[in-house]
């Protein structure tokens, strides 16, 4: 989490379970405070991807409740693609169009791994297009937006991926080259779609190429990766 000097200070547990009567209830505490427009979300990050919420206070936000996936941010957290995932009053998007400001802060156990989330998402859409003397509450203007991808299953989460890097690409499965094809496995990779149940199983398919390919290719991607960020 963020101080009030705008450094970044972990959270220490060793699991969600150790605090979750308090933490349960800080969910509800915060949901109440804002209001129904307010989602806030917990995510035992120690259990499988596809089931991380176990407590959620108006899940109407996102359309989510407890036993659903977290989203692609809190992936590549555990793949190691930020330093901490503490993220402070962004702007994020529902699948229905509807404007959310959010906030992630992660948990860590005395190790430094990641063991958890408390996520805030208030629906700011029909302030947004309110009067203009509103503005000042929103403050969406000059924020940072972030690809943030509510689902409720985590075949969906990885359908959304496949998709996105797909688009970075630019090309349709049919006409990609093998080079085409391993940079598209590289990003998957980076935005931690391995780590999703049978993720590589759905990318191989998706491309259509056998386990042994896929996972040939995906070595390939990490050793050119690793010469473009080496010295020189």
């Amino acid at each position: 989490m963020l101080n009030a000097t705008g450094e970044d200070v972990h959270v220490h547990m060793e699991s969600v379970n150790d605090e979750r009567a308090f933490l349960s209830d800080l969910v509800t505490g915060i949901a109440a405070q804002f209001g129904d427009r307010c989602e806030v979300v917990l995510h035992d990050l120690k259990r499988p991807y596809d089931s991380t919420i176990v407590a959620i206070a108006n899940g109407h936000v996102t359309g989510r409740r407890i036993g659903d996936p977290g989203t692609n941010l809190g992936l590549e957290l555990l793949r190691g693609r930020t330093e901490s995932g503490t993220k402070l009053n962004y702007v994020t998007q529902t699948k229905d169009g509807r404007i959310l400001r959010s906030s992630s802060m992660y948990v860590h156990n005395g190790a430094g791994e990641v063991v958890g989330a408390l996520c805030i998402n208030f629906d700011v859409t029909d302030l947004m297009v309110a009067s203009g003397t509103l503005q000042s509450l929103v403050g969406a203007q000059g924020q940072e937006r972030v690809k943030e991808t509510f689902v409720t299953s985590v075949g969906e989460l990885l359908d959304a991926l496949i998709q996105e890097a797909q688009e970075q690409v630019g090309k349709p499965v049919a006409v990609m080259t093998k080079e085409d094809k391993i940079r598209m496995i590289r990003l998957l990779d980076e935005k931690g779609a391995f780590l999703v149940k049978k993720g590589g199983e759905k990318i191989g398919a998706y491309l259509n190429i056998s386990k042994y390919t896929l996972y040939s290719y995906l070595e390939e991607g990490k050793k050119e990766a690793g010469e473009r960020s080496g010295p020189g």
